[in-house]
C-alpha cells in the first residue's frame, strides 16, 4: 500500500481503526505519519457507510483501498458491494468504473467463534463485476496487492487472519513484481495427486505433500492466488498429468469455489480421471469457540492426507 500510495496519489486508505491505532494487525503501521489524514482516514463503526463512500470516490477517479477489520464484518456492506460496486460500470453503460479494493483478513483465527470465523470466499467469488483475490505467500500478497489496487474493476482482497505472521521473501522496494490475475502458481511438482488449495489451506496442502511424499505418493501442489478468475487451464493440466485432483479450501462444503474447480476438472479433464474428484473444507457447522473443537472443524493435514490416499486406492 505504501508503494502504490507513493506511485499514485489518487491511492487512499479507509477503515477503522487504520490510522492513529495503525491497524488491528499493524497493517497500516507508519501510513497515517507518512501521508497524513486526508489519505489514511479512520471511520466509525459503520461499514456500509465507508464502504459506499468509497464506491463513491472510485466513481469519481479516486482509488480507494477500503479495509475491514475483518470480512466478517463486511455482510453489513453487503449491499455496497453487490449492489453497487459490482454492478455501476455495467448499469451505467461503462460510463463509470469503480477502481476499488476492499481488504482485510479473512477465515478463521483463533477461539473468535462462530460470529467472526467465516471464509467469505463463497460469498463474492459468485458475483459478476468483482474479481477475488486470495494470496497464501507474502510475495502473492504484495505483487497482488499491487495489481488489485490498478486494477480498473472493484476487487475482494482476503487475507488469512492468521497469515500476518507468515514469513517469506518478496522483492525489494523498487523492484516491482505485479502478480497478474487468473494465473495459478505450481509451488509443488508431482505425479501422484493434484492438491488445489489456496489461502491458508494451502499450507495444509503442502504439508499433506510432505507426509504423502514419504509414503511415495508425489503431490503437485497448486495455489489459483485468485479464484474468480480461476485459472482452470493450469489445473486442468496438472489432473491430466496426475490422473486424480483434491481441492482444499477453508470455506463450507455446500457450493463455493472449491465446487467451482471440482465442476471444471471434471468437465474439462474426465477422461484423464482414475477416481472421483475429493474436497475438503470445514465442516457443515458454525465454528465452536473451543480451540480443539475449531481444530477438528477446519481441513487438517490428515483429512487431506486421508482423501489422496482415497483416490490413490493407497
Amino acid at each position: 500500500m505504501l508503494e502504490e500510495m507513493e506511485r499514485d496519489e489518487n491511492v487512499f486508505l479507509m477503515g477503522e481503526e487504520v490510522g492513529h491505532y495503525q491497524g488491528a494487525y499493524k497493517v497500516s503501521e507508519g501510513l497515517l505519519a507518512r501521508f497524513g489524514e486526508q489519505r489514511v482516514i479512520d471511520t466509525p463503526i459503520a461499514e456500509a457507510g465507508f464502504a459506499g463512500i468509497g464506491v463513491g470516490a472510485a466513481m469519481t477517479g479516486l482509488r480507494p483501498v477500503i479495509e475491514f477489520m475483518t470480512w466478517n464484518f463486511s455482510f453489513v456492506a453487503f449491499d455496497q458491494i453487490i449492489s453497487n460496486a459490482a454492478k455501476i460500470h455495467q448499469m451505467s453503460g461503462g460510463q463509470f468504473r469503480v477502481p476499488v479494493v476492499f481488504r482485510g483478513p479473512n477465515g478463521a483465527a483463533r477461539q473468535v467463534a462462530a460470529q467472526h470465523s467465516h471464509s467469505v470466499d463463497p460469498f463474492y467469488a459468485c458475483i459478476p463485476g468483482v474479481w477475488v483475490c486470495i494470496p497464501a505467500t507474502p510475495r502473492d500478497a504484495k505483487g497482488l496487492l499491487k495489481t488489485a489496487i490498478r486494477e480498473n474493476n472493484p476487487v475482494i482482497f482476503l487475507e488469512g487472519e492468521t497469515l500476518y505472521n507468515v514469513k517469506g521473501d518478496v522483492l525489494d522496494e523498487g523492484e516491482e513484481e505485479l502478480v497478474p490475475f487468473g494465473k495459478a502458481r505450481i509451488a509443488r511438482e508431482g505425479d501422484g495427486c493434484t492438491l488445489v488449495a489456496w489461502g491458508r489451506p494451502y499450507y495444509t496442502a503442502i504439508e499433506a505433500a510432505e507426509v504423502l511424499a514419504k509414503e511415495g505418493i508425489e503431490c503437485e501442489v497448486i495455489d489459483p492466488r485468485t479464484v474468480r478468475p480461476l485459472d482452470t487451464e493450469t489445473i486442468v493440466q496438472s489432473v491430466e498429468k496426475t490422473n486424480r485432483c483434491v481441492v482444499v479450501h477453508e470455506h463450507w462444503p455446500y457450493g463455493g469455489p472449491g465446487a467451482e474447480v471440482v465442476d471444471r476438472v471434471q468437465r474439462d479433464a474426465f477422461d484423464h480421471l482414475d477416481a472421483p474428484i475429493m474436497r475438503i473444507g470445514a465442516l457443515d457447522v458454525p465454528m465452536p469457540y473451543a480451540t480443539n473443537l475449531e481444530e477438528l472443524v477446519l481441513p487438517t493435514v490428515d483429512r487431506v492426507a486421508d482423501a489422496v490416499r482415497a483416490v490413490c486406492y493407497a
